[in-house]
């Protein structure tokens, strides 16, 4: 049986590649593994982790047959189920590298959460988002954590009450997306894009990520205060010195 996750490595870069294009990329429990594993070995010498979807799609969802043969379990044992999708949606969150999304096709449901989990989505201006869940008597709750942050709740019911498909300039406007690219010359400006983020500190991209993740929930008070010690600990960092070193002697 062929491995539902591709991995490439080019330099700094890690890429992981849902291979199920015959099933539009769907989360089956297998690959879902296979993202959890492959996330846990991001080091150090990872810059930048991309996840991209194999085929036209970069991923539709949960695995219907999967899906279908739960109603016949336990609740304790669907419950269990749906938690390793929602901690691979934390450990992309807790990946030390940053994590990019690069879309294309349709990110729905599951895939679109998955998207959503990343810290930047880059999305071809013929991508298609939603969560059509509720179309088929079924609830999106394990993205409605993600998704309520990112869109804020009108927003989110309005997605998953009506199971609306949308483009990614609208996605893009509501806080999905983070840029839309253009389909002519997609994958070379997204591996641009890459590249770009790559190439500056990796100790500081991880500062920022984390910072990022800490501040939710936050007062304004707590947010600086955790800023502060961001802030000092940056400055004891070897980029921190070399990079301000190289600036001031230009």
């Amino acid at each position: 049986m062929t491995a539902p996750l591709r991995r490439q490595r080019e330099g700094a870069v890690l890429t992981l590649t849902l291979d199920r294009a015959e099933k539009r990329n769907a989360l089956s429990q297998a690959l879902i593994a296979e993202l959890h594993a492959a996330l846990a070995e991001v080091d150090d010498a990872i810059a930048v982790v991309v996840l991209r979807g194999a085929g036209k799609d970069f991923c539709a969802g949960a695995d219907l047959e999967e899906l279908l043969a739960s109603a016949d379990r336990t609740p304790e044992e669907n419950e269990a189920e749906a938690l390793r999708l929602g901690r691979l949606f934390l450990a992309l969150g807790s990946c030390p590298a940053p994590v990019v999304a690069v879309v294309h096709g349709r990110a729905l449901a599951g895939g679109c959460g998955l998207a959503a989990a990343c810290d930047l989505v880059l999305a071809r201006d013929d991508a298609r988002f939603g969560y059509p869940e509720v179309l088929r008597g079924f609830v999106p709750a394990m993205v409605m954590a993600q998704l309520r942050r990112l869109v804020g709740p009108r927003a989110a019911y309005d997605l998953a009450a009506t199971g609306r498909v949308i483009g990614a300039d609208e996605a893009r406007a509501l806080g999905l997306v983070t840029r839309v690219l253009p389909a002519d010359g997609f994958d070379a400006a997204a591996d641009a894009a890459v590249a770009e983020l790559a190439a500056t500190s990796r100790s500081a991209q991880r500062f920022l990520k984390r910072l990022v993740h800490d501040l939710d929930g936050l007062d304004l008070e707590q947010g600086i205060a955790l800023g502060a010690r961001v802030n000092a600990a940056a400055r004891a960092t070897p980029d921190f010195r070399a990079a301000l070193r190289q600036f001031l002697d230009r």
